[in-house]
């Protein structure tokens, strides 16, 4: 690609949609991993957390799970996709269920929403991808 070129993916939004949680840790590093690559090339990234997704924003969960033996805590994958410029959302009707108080969220999380952002998100967006 010719670096003149306007690159395709300037200007993209992408919302991926987090539902897996600590009962699958092999399919929780892989999003974050892909919005931060996304971020790099200019799209615009959102994750929402929703369904057992929402367990990793408990504090202490993704501190102590890995998607793989001998790898780096899904917590490190969490702040390198927020430093990367991915916004974080939390799905507020979702933490009661899986008994999650607001004191308990991780710092990380931009905003607590309520499934009608993650609708609009979704309708407005260019993608969505759901793990």
């Amino acid at each position: 690609m010719d670096a003149a070129q306007p690159r395709a993916d300037a200007g993209k939004t992408v919302v991926i949609v987090m539902t897996s949680g600590p009962s699958t840790p092999q399919r929780c590093a892989t999003p974050f991993f892909i919005g931060m690559l996304l971020a790099s090339m200019d799209a615009e990234v959102s994750i929402f957390f929703t369904m057992e997704g929402v367990l990793l924003t408990r504090r202490g969960v993704a501190d102590n799970l890995v998607a793989a033996a001998g790898g780096k805590a899904i917590m490190r994958f969490i702040r390198e996709a927020k430093e990367s410029g991915v916004k974080l959302y939390l799905c507020r009707p979702a933490m009661p269920g899986y008994e999650i108080g607001d004191d308990e969220v991780i710092d990380e999380i931009d905003e607590v929403s309520s499934g009608g952002v993650l609708a609009e998100m979704i309708l407005s967006c260019d993608k969505v991808l759901f793990f």
